[in-house]
């Protein structure tokens, strides 16, 4: 297996993993409506034998009020083919997401999951940190990681997706 950047070309192979991961197309065409604004910050596939089978995506995320400390990004989505799911793809996208997302100097990520599976890699429940998501969600669901030291540092804040979030969603 591969991981490597999103490229032209790859658009129909991205779209068909999200959709089968998540059983509609709705993931799939926020996957589209963020790359055609230009809004997406990292977006890698999982490649296995020339084969795209997984995905994910971060972009860029603002807060109410702004906070001095470096930018956020938020994931979403990630998704590995059907069949596949739960041997590790999905896990080596989010490690390989983050590192590239910290060395572009993102301060920390933010994501909207299932509490069970993120803490794993190290997201921590996002009030701890004073923030809050912009769309109804349990507590423990919204989470954060700190991708530099201090970057999850300041005031509290309310977190805002691309406007794509809301559009799809």
């Amino acid at each position: 297996m591969q991981i490597r950047d999103e490229r032209p070309g790859d658009e129909a192979a991205i779209f068909a993993v999200n959709e089968a991961a998540f059983k509609q197309p709705a993931e799939a065409r926020l996957v589209d409506v963020l790359r055609a604004a230009g809004a997406h910050v990292v977006s890698l596939v999982a490649e296995i034998d020339d084969e795209i089978v997984g995905h994910i995506l971060f972009s860029e995320v603002s807060l109410d009020p702004p906070r001095a400390v470096a930018d956020m990004v938020g994931l979403a989505p990630v998704a590995v083919r059907p069949g596949l799911q739960g041997g590790g793809i999905g896990g080596l996208l989010i490690g390989e997401g983050l590192r590239r997302c910290g060395k572009l100097g993102y301060g920390a990520a933010v994501l909207l999951g299932h509490p069970s599976y993120y803490p794993r890699f190290g997201f921590l429940p996002a009030h701890r940190f004073g923030l809050r998501c912009e769309f109804p969600s349990p507590p423990d669901a919204f989470m954060a990681i700190e991708l530099v030291p201090g970057g999850l540092e300041g005031e509290p804040a309310m977190v805002h997706y691309h406007p794509a979030f809301s559009a799809v969603g």
